[in-house]
């Protein structure tokens, strides 16, 4: 059977409301934006995807949004525009109309993406470069857009709206956490079936985790120089539609098995965050293909430079999504809303998140995408994460976004490792860090929360290889080692790499539960990169976007479960004491129920801290319940923490409990962690150590 014998041939007006194809049960609503073509062309394909048997202009245009309705078309039909116009990139045109588009707000595709010859809208071998113009139809080798059916998965999830203040986030990538596990089944490793398997939901459960934060599993086109290396994009940070899920991480269940996944966290207690990729598209430079955007509208979709032949390139990737235009923020708003009515999904991590806060003027944390999200009733109760920063002009931009937001804060990152690396003012930082770095996040009445402290991320060295590298070891990328973080502020203890030696694995062992101490035992929210807890290492590689390996793929067999348990026990004791994961920064204000400051600081002496020592090496923060807060003003939970990097043990002069007793709940210097309750003021602190008191007959009143 062929559309011929039961589409009709002739588009009627349909309506601009609704952008995309969308089947009322008759036929199919088509409805795509295009500023500057001059007309625009609906292509249906054979179920194979190899024909195309009707090529219809969309009928109606009203302002922008190019429209027509076809009765006859249901859901599963294959489809794509071409769009007619000027071919000038000198004027910041590109379209082409042998150049088949993807819908941008297609549901699923059919066919992979791929850089064949006939992609691009110009000729590869022509000594113009981008300026000749390619006569080639692509449709072969572009993939089809899909009507979706409505009543596949209604769009009537509901995120779980856990707070901010108990929240403990897990960044994971799908594959690279279940490819190797021994209990998921071996038909759903890689998949988002394997993810929710009893096994990972297990691990997940016990480590306390309440929230988990997938890299990117929007659908992915891999660029084309990684194919060229016999490499793909591995991460997932190049997107080539913000509506559909990547094929390769669909297992047994498909698409259901996504939403079945959501549901299985949740019904755990545990949030889904999708880390987001809105700044750029798969569509690269001037030079790249044309699939999608380039030839809906380059002008309109893309931000140009002067020389609008050319893209601006604040992300690194190619081009710039104009997110300061109408429509592009639409799109957004319109992806993140059907992520979360249709999946439930809990938040989102914007990815170089200034990019789109930036127009002609520089960076607006009040411009209209912040402004349009803050204001979406859908989105106003998820979690918002944005990474500050990006590669333009005042692109860092730590701090500097609104309430809303929390924020990924890479300072405290290289503080941590600074400090305990024994960096020079390294304690005046760790010191910040410690109370959610007020300094930066602690105005216009943002939270605590806001801070999302790490000590390492999926973008750097693993937790166990800042312990074994001190430079990168990313050969492997194919890019002479040039790739990735110069500036780790890892230290090897004396041998690059692996090593038999005893004496070094403590020391390296040591460290990571220092910094895994140092992120749980800090105010703010903490992020614990899948792995970490089990010493999980990537050989050196602190840039393994393109290794979609056993480089990337969590190694189950060889983790360390000593160090899982103490990561729980970390995980428990931040949850046990509402005084680590405070909403309100604590400025020692004095608390009405004691007459104490709601935090101290002094020295192992119990003297105040000499803060302009750049050698300082210990120091003690005692906290109490926010004096600022009406919660916090009616706790009496009171915990110590004691940071002694130096070389030697310490002793350290407890304050005075009055008519209460200090346990110690937390000693780094112990892989295994035991309560001793203390009958004196006087304790040892051991040399390279964290330890955590607790007064022990803890009263909310």
């Amino acid at each position: 059977m062929t559309y011929q014998n039961t589409v009709s041939a002739q588009l009627e007006p349909g309506m601009p409301t609704r952008l995309g194809a969308h089947f009322d049960g008759h036929g199919t609503n088509f409805a795509v934006f295009s500023e500057n073509a001059e007309a625009v062309f609906l292509c249906l394909f054979s179920p194979d995807g190899k024909r195309e048997e009707l090529r219809l202009p969309l009928p109606e245009r009203t302002g922008s949004v190019w429209h027509g309705y076809l009765p006859g078309v249901k859901p599963g039909t294959l489809y794509g525009y071409r769009a007619a116009g000027p071919y000038a990139p000198e004027a910041g045109h590109r379209f082409n109309l042998n150049k088949l588009l993807i819908d941008p707000y297609s549901q699923s595709f059919f066919g992979a993406f791929n850089d064949h010859p006939v992609t691009f809208g110009y000729t590869l071998t022509a000594p113009e470069a981008d300026l000749s113009f390619d006569t080639r139809d692509s449709a072969g080798h572009t993939p089809k857009s899909v009507v979706p059916d409505p009543g596949f998965l209604p769009a009537t999830a509901t995120p779980l709206g856990r707070g901010w203040e108990s929240t403990f986030i897990y960044e994971a990538h799908v594959k690279g956490l279940t490819m190797r596990h021994p209990d998921v089944p071996v038909e759903a490793r890689g998949t988002f079936d394997g993810l929710a398997s009893p096994a990972m939901l297990d691990h997940m459960t016990r480590l306390g985790v309440t929230a988990v934060e997938l890299l990117p599993v929007q659908a992915i086109k891999s660029e084309g120089a990684l194919g060229g290396r016999g490499l793909v994009n591995y991460w997932g940070y190049n997107t080539a539609g913000f509506f559909a899920l990547e094929p390769r991480y669909m297992g047994p269940s498909g698409l259901r098995g996504f939403r079945a996944m959501v549901d299985r966290f949740h019904a755990a207690g545990i949030e889904v965050i999708l880390d987001a990729v809105y700044n750029h598209s798969a569509e690269g430079d001037h030079l790249g293909p044309t699939f999608s955007f380039r030839g809906l509208d380059n002008a309109s979709y893309y931000r140009l430079q002067e020389d609008p032949r050319y893209y601006v390139n604040d992300t690194g990737c190619g081009n710039t999504l104009d997110v300061s235009h109408p429509f592009v923020t639409r799109m957004i708003l319109d992806s993140l809303r059907y992520w979360v009515q249709t999946f439930g999904i809990d938040g989102f991590r914007f990815d170089l998140a200034t990019t789109l806060c930036r127009d002609a003027e520089g960076f607006q944390p009040h411009g209209a995408f912040l402004t349009a999200l803050r204001q979406d009733p859908v989105l106003a109760g998820v979690k918002l994460i944005v990474e500050p920063w990006d590669i333009g002009f005042g692109g860092y931009q730590l701090g500097a976004f609104p309430a809303k937001f929390a924020e990924w804060n890479d300072r405290f990152r290289d503080t941590a490792r600074l400090f305990w690396r024994g960096d020079a003012h390294g304690a005046q930082g760790l010191g910040s860090a410690l109370l959610g770095t007020a300094d930066i996040f602690d105005q216009r009445g943002r939270r605590v929360w806001s801070s999302v402290n790490y000590a390492a991320s999926h973008d750097g060295f693993t937790l166990a290889d800042t312990t074994r590298y001190e430079a990168r070891h990313n050969h492997a990328n194919g890019e002479n080692n040039q790739d990735g973080h110069r500036a780790n502020f890892s230290e090897n203890f004396g041998v690059e790499g692996e090593t038999d030696d005893p004496a070094i694995q403590a020391k390296r062992s040591q460290r990571q539960r220092n910094l895994l101490a140092t992120v749980f035992l800090s105010q703010g929210t903490p992020m614990l990169l899948a792995g970490d807890e089990g010493g999980n290492s990537q050989q050196g590689n602190n840039n393994s976007y393109c290794q979609d390996n056993e480089i990337s793929w969590l190694d189950w067999a060889s983790m360390d479960a000593e160090l899982i348990e103490f990561t729980t026990v970390l995980s428990r004791f931040r949850q046990a004491h509402p005084v680590l994961r405070q909403s309100g920064f604590l400025h020692g204000a004095i608390r009405p129920i004691d007459q104490k400051p709601d935090v101290e600081w002094q020295s192992f002496a119990g003297t105040d801290i000499d803060w302009t020592d750049p050698d300082l090496s210990s120091l003690c923060l005692h906290l109490r319940g926010n004096a600022e807060s009406v919660i916090g003003r009616r706790v009496t939970d009171e915990v110590l923490l004691a940071f002694n990097r130096g070389e030697d043990d310490l002793e350290l002069t407890l304050p005075d409990p009055e008519t209460r007793a200090w346990t110690r709940e937390i000693d780094t210097s112990e892989m295994v962690q035991s309560s001793h309750r203390l009958d004196t003021d006087r304790v040892t602190v051991p040399a390279q150590s964290v330890s955590a008191f607790v007064l022990t007959d803890r009263v909310v009143a």
